[in-house]
C-alpha cells in the first residue's frame, strides 16, 4: 500500500470509479456536483442587497444579489472557500470571515457590496486582534466584534471612529444581539463555569455599563436570539430550557418583565421576528423533520405555513411579510421557496445547472436502549434484495446535533453502494429535550454508543442488517464515536471510517480551540489535569489494543477543532499492531468546502467499505 509525500502511514486508496455502471457512477457525482444555495440573508435597512453562499463554483464561496437588477456576482474566490458573511444593514458592504486554509482563525473583512474595480476586502475592524469568530453584530453606529484565543474570550465595539474592548474572561463569551436603536448589546457569558448551558447579560452601548442580567441556574441554558426589528422596541427573543426542553420567551429589557411563550408542540423550536414584531416566525423541529408556523403575539394564535415533511434549513421573513426559507427530504434535493402572505409558495432561486438526482426516503425506527427511547432514520436501497444488508451506521457530529430527513448526497451514494443506513440520534443529540442532550455529561462517548449498540443489536434482530457486514462510520464527534465503538464494542464491526476525529482526547484538549476546551471542561466535569479518569476511560485511544477490525481515518492539517497531532498519536499506536488501516491527510481544516476533494474523501470512504464487506 502506497503512502502519500510527507505521510508515514498507509495511504488510504483513491479509487477511479466506485461503479461499473456508468448511469450510477455519473448519478452519485452529479447529486454532489448540483449547485446548492443558501437563503439569501438581505440588509434590514435596503432589502434588495442580498448575501448567500453557493457552490455553483464546485467551491463553497459568498455570493451578492441585488434584487433591484437581478444581478448576481462572486464575492469570494479562495482556494479553500469561504462560508460566514453577512451585509451590514445600510447594504453598501459585505463583511466575510477571513482564516488560512480552513483553520478558522483570522478576521472580519468588508468590500463593497456594490462591485467596483480595482477595490479589495479590507480589515473590517483593524484594532481587533486575529482569533476564533465569537460573534458580530453590525450598526449603522455600533459595531461588536467576539473574538476568541487560546487567552480565553475578548469582545470589542468600533463607535464614532474608536474601537474598545469591553469585555474580557477566561471562559467562553459572545456577542449576542443589538437592539434596532443600538442602545442595547446582548451578549453570551460562561462566568458560572459551564459553557453548554450560558447566561445572558445585556449592556448599554454607552459606557457599556450592565443594564440586566439573567441566568436560570445549574443545567439551564439561555440564548438570546434576536432583539426586536423595530427601533425603540426593546424586546430580546430568548432560547430557554426551564421545562426541559428549548422553548421560547420574549425579555423586555427596558421594563424588566417577561413572557415565556408556550406552544402546543412536541419537540424543540427556534424563532425570529415578522418586520412589524407582532409575530413570530417559529421552526419547529420534532423527531428529525421540522415545520414552519407564524405565531400571532396579540392572539396567542398559532397557525400552520404547510411546508411538506422534512426539514426547513433556515428562514426569514422579507419586509412584504413573504416567507423565504430551505426546504428538502431524504428524497427531494433541497429548494430555496418564497411564501408569500397569500399562502402562494414557489421556487425562489435556482442556481445554475442541473438539479442534483433525487434519491430513496427515510423511515423511523424507535429502539427501547437504557436510556430511554432512541429516534433512528433508516435508509434502504432502492430494488434492495429481501434478507439482511451490509448496513452503515451514521453516526452525526455535534454532539449536540441531530440527523434528518434532510437531502444528503452523501446518504445516497451509501445507499446507491448496496449499504443501508442508519442513523442513530442517540443521547446527547438536540431536539429531544434538555436530559437527552445532557446525559452524556461525565461520561461522553460511552454513553452514546449504549443507544448505538441497542440500535444495532435492533436492526440485526429485525433483519434489516447482516450482523457480518455492519461498518461503523462518523465525522467529527461522529468520527470520535466511530474510533471509540471500535475499541469498546469490536465484536459489532467489520470496519470503521472516521472522518477528522478525536482519537486521543487529552491531546486534543491540549491542541484545540479555546470555546472547545470550554465546551469539554463543562462535558467532562473539568480539565484533564481535574478529571484525568474521564478523559482516559472516553478517549479512543485507551482502547486502540482492542481494534480487530480494518480502520480508515481522514484528517485535515488545518483543523482547529479535532487537531492532526492527536490523530497521529493514534495512528502510531495503531501501527505497531497487525491491523490494517489507511489514512487520508488533507490540506484544510475541519471538512472541506471544495467539492471536488468532498467527491475524493467520500470515493475513499464508500471504497474501503465496500472492500471491507465484500461489495467489491
Amino acid at each position: 500500500m502506497s503512502t502519500q509525500p510527507g505521510n508515514k502511514y498507509p495511504s488510504a486508496a483513491v479509487p477511479d470509479r466506485l461503479f461499473d455502471d456508468a448511469e450510477a457512477e455519473a448519478r452519485w457525482r452529479a447529486r454532489f456536483h448540483a449547485p446548492r444555495i443558501s437563503v439569501p440573508e438581505w440588509a434590514i435597512d435596503a432589502p434588495d442587497a442580498n448575501v448567500y453562499v453557493s457552490n455553483a463554483s464546485g467551491v463553497w464561496e459568498v455570493y451578492s444579489w441585488d434584487r433591484s437588477t437581478g444581478e448576481h456576482r462572486r464575492v469570494t474566490d479562495r482556494p479553500n472557500g469561504t462560508l460566514h458573511a453577512t451585509p451590514s444593514p445600510d447594504g453598501r458592504w459585505i463583511w466575510w470571515f477571513n482564516d488560512t486554509d480552513g483553520d478558522e482563525f483570522g478576521s472580519w473583512v468588508r468590500e463593497p457590496f456594490a462591485e467596483a474595480a480595482g477595490v479589495t476586502a479590507e480589515r473590517a475592524v483593524p484594532e481587533v486582534h486575529d482569533g476564533y469568530p465569537a460573534g458580530l453584530e453590525i450598526g449603522t453606529r455600533v459595531t461588536a466584534v467576539g473574538v476568541s484565543t487560546d487567552d480565553g474570550s475578548a469582545l470589542f465595539a468600533h463607535i464614532g471612529g474608536e474601537t474598545t474592548r469591553f469585555y474580557s474572561h477566561d471562559d467562553d463569551a459572545g456577542i449576542a444581539s443589538l437592539s434596532r436603536d443600538e442602545s442595547l448589546l446582548a451578549i453570551s457569558h460562561s462566568e458560572h463555569g459551564d459553557s453548554r448551558h450560558p447566561a445572558l447579560r445585556v449592556l448599554s452601548t454607552d459606557g457599556f455599563g450592565t443594564v440586566a442580567d439573567k441566568w436560570d441556574g445549574e443545567g439551564k441554558g439561555l440564548g438570546a436570539l434576536e432583539f426586536s426589528p423595530v427601533a425603540g422596541d426593546q424586546r430580546l427573543l430568548v432560547l430557554h430550557e426551564r421545562r426541559g426542553r428549548e422553548e421560547l420567551l420574549i425579555w423586555d429589557v427596558a421594563a424588566d418583565t417577561e413572557r415565556e411563550i408556550e406552544l402546543d408542540l412536541p419537540g424543540e423550536v427556534i424563532a425570529g421576528w415578522y418586520p412589524d414584531a407582532h409575530a413570530l416566525l417559529v421552526v419547529h423541529f420534532h423527531q428529525g423533520r421540522s415545520s414552519l408556523h407564524r405565531y400571532d403575539l396579540a392572539s396567542d394564535e398559532l397557525s400552520s405555513l404547510d411546508t411538506p415533511q422534512g426539514r426547513i434549513g433556515g428562514a426569514g421573513v422579507r419586509p412584504d411579510g413573504t416567507v423565504e426559507y430551505s426546504w428538502s427530504s431524504a428524497a427531494k434535493p433541497t429548494a430555496v421557496r418564497a411564501r408569500t402572505a397569500d399562502g402562494t409558495d414557489s421556487v425562489l432561486l435556482e442556481p445554475p445547472g442541473d438539479r442534483a438526482p433525487e434519491s430513496a426516503p427515510v423511515t423511523d425506527a424507535f429502539v427501547e436502549g437504557i436510556g430511554g427511547q432512541i429516534h433512528a432514520l433508516v435508509s434502504r436501497p432502492v430494488d434492495a434484495p429481501e434478507g439482511p444488508l451490509p448496513t452503515i451506521f451514521s453516526l452525526h457530529g455535534g454532539p449536540h446535533s441531530a440527523d434528518e430527513d434532510r437531502f444528503s448526497a452523501y446518504r445516497a451514494v451509501w445507499l446507491d453502494a448496496g449499504f443501508a443506513v442508519v442513523e442513530v440520534n442517540y443521547r446527547g443529540s438536540t431536539g429531544y429535550g434538555s436530559a437527552w442532550r445532557d446525559a452524556i455529561e461525565g461520561r461522553p462517548g460511552l454513553t452514546e454508543l449504549e443507544d448505538v449498540a441497542a440500535v444495532h443489536d435492533w436492526a440485526v434482530q429485525s433483519g434489516l442488517s447482516d450482523p457480518g457486514k455492519c461498518v461503523v462510520n462518523g465525522a467529527s464527534w461522529g468520527g470520535y464515536l466511530s474510533l471509540l465503538a471500535l475499541g469498546t464494542q469490536p465484536a459489532r464491526w467489520a470496519a470503521g471510517v472516521a472522518g477528522v476525529p478525536v482519537a486521543d482526547y487529552v491531546a486534543a484538549y491540549e491542541d484545540e480551540m479555546e470555546q472547545l476546551r470550554s465546551f469539554d471542561r463543562a462535558l467532562f466535569g473539568g480539565s484533564p489535569e481535574t478529571v484525568p479518569a474521564v478523559y482516559q476511560e472516553c478517549s479512543p485511544i485507551t482502547y486502540v489494543e482492542a481494534v480487530t477490525v480494518p480502520v480508515l481515518v481522514l484528517a485535515g492539517d488545518n483543523d482547529p477543532r479535532c487537531p492532526i497531532r492527536q490523530v497521529e498519536n493514534y495512528l502510531d499506536r495503531l501501527a505497531k499492531r497487525e491491523i490494517p488501516f489507511e489514512f487520508y491527510r488533507f490540506d484544510a481544516g475541519h471538512g472541506s468546502l471544495v467539492i471536488a476533494e468532498t467527491i475524493k474523501q467520500t470515493a475513499i470512504e464508500v471504497s474501503f467499505a465496500m472492500r471491507a464487506v465484500g461489495l467489491r
